[in-house]
Order: structure tokens, then C-alpha cells, then sequence
């Protein structure tokens, strides 16, 4: 599918919007100017791809509202070329923002139907983002430690494998609370056993799956 002007009109009202609540930094309405949504989500819902909401995707599961891809982008205080792990890939598109903005990204999708199309998307976008197949609730242990950590679905509490994934000085956003509604939470590591908690808005997102989540 292509990336025609009347996309990038739609992305550029988008931004727009985005601006009027609140989200003012230039990097992350860049990214999200430049990125093609609609290439992320099912063909049934192409005409809805720009408006700010979240869209069903396969396996039962959401492409983020692009005001929560922003707000979670945004809290993590991100600095250039930083190592980020994104606990659940999806559709592939909060990667590739991340992506989009400079970041090295590492991102686990449990479901291999959406880790497989993940890819593909990402591929043909030419967005450089290392991909894995496993548990996310889990981490992905192998490159750590992580500057940030940003989990993209609803946890019952923070999980320790995540905390212990991130590195001293880095942190971590998550939606924490129960599966009717959660409260975006920031978590900053002080020392290897101290972490500074953050409660910030309210949001609904689907379940996180896998060991410490709520569908394992």
C-alpha cells in the first residue's frame, strides 16, 4: 500500500491534534508526521487510521491511540540513540516511532502471528528494530541492561524481571492496575535495589500475556 499526500495531510492534522493535548516535542510529532499508520492497521479500519484512537488488530488485540504512543514516548524522557526495550510488540508501530526517533530498539511480542507481520511492516519501512518472539513480561535478558523500558499493555504490577533489566539511572513506563482500567506508572532505578515510583493518568489497555501478566 502507499504512502500518498492525502496520508501525510492526515498524519499532519493528526500532529495537530496531538499539539492541542499537550504533546509539544518536536521529535515525537516528527515521528509520528513521518511514520504511516495506516500501513499498521487492518484494512478494515484504513479510513479511521489518523483519527486519535485505538483500532483492533489481529489475536484479539489494539494498535495503540496515537495520543497513548506520544504520552508514554514523552514520559520516558528520551535522549538520543538510547537502548530501549518495548515490552510488546503489536502492530509494530509504537517501535517504530521509537525507531523513527533515533532509538535502538528491542521489542518482544508473545503472539507469533503479530511478532511475524511486526516484522514485515518494519522491514519495508526500513526501520532498524531487533524483534523477538517470547515472553515479554520476561524481558529479553540477552542485552541487557536497557536505558528505558516502555511495556505496552495492562500489567498487574511491576515486574521484577523488568526491573532488573534496566539499568541503574534508566527507567521504565507501564500501565499498572486491573483489567478494567490501569495508571500509567514510572518506574526510576536509583541503585540496584532502590526504584523511585510514579503515578501519573489513567488509561485502558488490553492485558499484558505471559508470566507476570494477566494471561499466561
Amino acid at each position: 500500500m502507499l504512502d500518498t499526500y492525502k496520508h501525510k495531510g492526515q498524519r499532519a492534522r493528526l500532529v495537530e491534534e496531538l499539539e492541542e493535548k499537550g504533546i509539544n516535542d518536536p521529535r515525537i510529532l516528527d515521528a509520528i508526521a513521518k511514520v504511516p499508520r495506516h500501513l499498521f492497521v487492518e484494512n478494515a479500519f484504513q479510513h479511521e487510521a489518523y483519527e486519535d484512537k485505538a483500532l483492533p488488530i489481529q489475536s484479539g488485540q489494539t494498535i495503540s491511540q496515537p495520543f497513548t504512543v506520544a504520552y508514554q514516548t514523552y514520559s520516558l524522557d528520551l535522549k538520543p540513540k538510547m537502548k530501549i526495550l518495548e515490552v510488546g510488540t503489536g502492530s509494530g508501530y509504537q517501535a517504530a516511532i521509537l525507531a523513527a526517533m533515533g532509538m535502538r530498539v528491542f521489542s518482544v511480542e508473545i503472539d507469533a502471528r503479530l511478532h511475524r507481520e511486526a516484522k514485515e511492516r518494519l522491514d519495508n519501512l526500513d526501520l532498524k528494530v531487533k524483534l523477538h518472539k517470547g515472553d515479554g513480561s520476561m524481558g529479553w535478558p540477552t542485552f541487557q541492561p536497557y536505558e528505558r523500558i516502555i511495556v505496552t499493555a495492562a500489567s498487574p504490577g511491576i515486574p521484577e524481571s523488568l526491573k532488573q533489566q534496566l539499568e541503574i539511572g534508566g527507567m521504565m513506563i507501564l500501565p499498572v492496575g486491573n483489567l478494567s482500567q490501569q495508571q500509567m506508572t514510572l518506574v526510576k532505578k536509583i541503585s540496584r535495589r532502590e526504584f523511585e515510583i510514579h503515578k501519573l493518568d489513567h488509561f485502558h489497555f488490553v492485558p499484558l500475556r505471559g508470566k507476570y501478566g494477566f494471561e499466561d
